[in-house]
């Protein structure tokens, strides 16, 4: 008796998966500047010229720009934290403040941001508008410096500074640059060392609401900076003595020698 032929089980095609080569949207942040006069026309061209240059893991990346006829738009990397300021002043009720390690990873970020401007481009680039709007945060809370519209190339070879009309953000611009109008790469390390107060005490560099005495951050803060025993009493309240003692007077010094007249 011939032994049975095996039933064979039917064999099922599976077509090969689909993939979608198509591009995937990509979020980005657009800026419209002002197209009112010829100051705005040449802070785009410098916006645009300086991040085409300069590349840096803590410089906002240029995507693109677009102009036609009066109308100049800039085109971002998505910064999703928004900027520090959103996260250092007017916290709305129940968002949690920054807590000091976070701070100290963005004044970390800034200064590294500040350092390749300063020490590898070439020629140098003074950022001259290094204010907290300005350091736009990643959703690591890594920091990227933003709006390079007032960037101007350093000095070069024996000059020490260059001669410009005095711009910046009041609050934040080095009071040498302000009476002067000699600008240094020294000018970036005083504005440095403003936001490193910011980040310190969680108060603005200018508050006019304020009781005279106290608008004025760097102005509040000499007597406390000349005393070891009162650096303490600099520490933004909402982080409730979180900090490490000689991690703050490290980051309290370094904030004097920056802001030093």
């Amino acid at each position: 008796m011939p032994a049975p032929i095996p039933h064979s089980s039917p064999q099922l095609e599976v077509p090969p998966p689909i993939l979608d080569t198509s591009p995937q949207p990509e979020v980005v942040a657009i800026k419209q500047l002002n197209h009112d006069g010829l100051q705005g026309f040449q802070e785009f061209i410098v916006d645009v010229l300086m991040l085409s240059l300069l590349h840096h893991s803590n410089l906002v990346t240029l995507i693109g720009y677009c102009t036609d006829g009066d109308q100049r738009l800039l085109v971002y990397e998505y910064m999703s934290m928004g900027s520090l300021e959103d996260h250092l002043f007017d916290l709305d009720p129940g968002k949690d403040p920054l807590s000091w390690s976070t701070r100290i990873k963005i004044a970390v970020g800034a200064a590294r941001g500040l350092e390749y401007l300063h020490n590898k481009a070439n020629p140098p680039v003074i950022y001259r508008d290094l204010k907290s709007a300005n350091i736009l945060l990643d959703n690591d809370y890594n920091p990227k410096l933003s709006d390079f519209g007032l960037a101007k190339l350093g000095p070069v070879g024996d000059h020490t500074h260059v001669s410009t009309r005095v711009m910046g953000t009041y609050g934040y611009c080095a009071p040498e640059y302000a009476m002067s109008g000699k600008l240094t790469l020294k000018s970036d390390i005083y504005s440095f060392g403003v936001v490193l107060l910011e980040l310190i005490t969680g108060r603005r560099a200018i508050n006019t609401p304020k009781k005279p005495g106290e608008q004025n951050l760097v102005t509040w803060s000499r007597s406390f900076l000349k005393d070891r025993r009162k650096f303490v009493q600099l520490v933004d309240p909402l982080l409730q003595g979180r900090f490490p003692l000689r991690c703050l007077h490290h980051a309290i010094v370094i904030t004097a020698m920056c802001i030093q007249e």
